[in-house]
């Protein structure tokens, strides 16, 4: 059964569409890549999804529950989690709190501290410490691991290595991997391409808030999805 099924979707600033008749759908533990140059409209459509930005049409289709018009606190309760961009921590609450909080908005399930704790285990020392004190690497863990602590069926995540260090980036991924090891659906906005093929089983390619590329990783060079990623693809491709 598709897990997450988006229909003609159209997502507007103003008079500006940002996402424009946006078609796709992603199965049960599938790890879909967006990528796009800036501007694509790729926050944007993560945003719709969270129900951080309310669409002006189309559908969002949640395991067959059209949650289109559901607000944001409601579709956590429904299973749909955003890691933003910028992580959005309460800087003045220390880690623990942080996620304990999550974890009373969310749903039953799996996800608890001890098991995000096994999944970023350098948060262990630093549960007393403020937020606003980590390092953006601990911060970025922090930030996936409140969400993960909502038990999310799917979990989206925007933009989770912007100005990270090397080493930083490297661990998140790396933790990244160990979730799709474990059967978590998601969605992954990634500027990196390189990693973003790496880690994901499908992929998406944004231009101007259309979808102008889409397959399989496994059916798709790098020179194709930097064709598109430039806008060097005038027709959009299916799988």
């Amino acid at each position: 059964m598709t897990l997450l099924c988006v229909e003609h979707l159209d997502v507007r600033h103003g008079l500006l569409r940002a996402v424009r008749d946006l078609a796709f759908s992603v199965e049960p533990g599938e790890i879909l890549a967006l990528v796009g140059a800036n501007g694509a409209g790729k926050t944007t459509l993560l945003r719709a999804l969270a129900g951080a930005h309310l669409p002006h049409a189309g559908r969002i289709v949640l395991a067959g529950q059209d949650i289109s018009r559901m607000h944001a606190h409601r579709r956590v309760a429904q299973g749909i989690a955003l890691v933003p961009e910028g992580r959005r921590l309460f800087a003045d609450m220390t880690v623990a709190e942080n996620l304990k909080l999550a974890r009373a908005a969310g749903r039953a399930g799996a996800w608890d501290a001890a098991a995000v704790l096994e999944v970023f285990p350098n948060l262990a020392a630093r549960l007393s410490a403020r937020a606003g004190t980590l390092s953006g690497g601990e911060q970025q863990a922090v930030a996936i691991g409140r969400a993960l602590l909502t038990n999310p069926s799917v979990l989206l995540l925007d933009e989770v290595s912007l100005g990270l260090s090397p080493a930083a980036v490297d661990r998140v991924h790396g933790a990244l991997a160990a979730l799709a090891a474990s059967g978590t659906t998601m969605i992954l906005v990634e500027q990196d391409l390189s990693r973003a093929l790496r880690i994901a089983s499908r992929v998406i390619c944004m231009l101007e808030g259309r979808i102008v590329l889409e397959g399989a990783t496994a059916t798709l060079d790098r020179a194709a999805v930097t064709g598109a990623y430039f806008g060097l693809q005038a027709e959009p491709v299916a799988e």
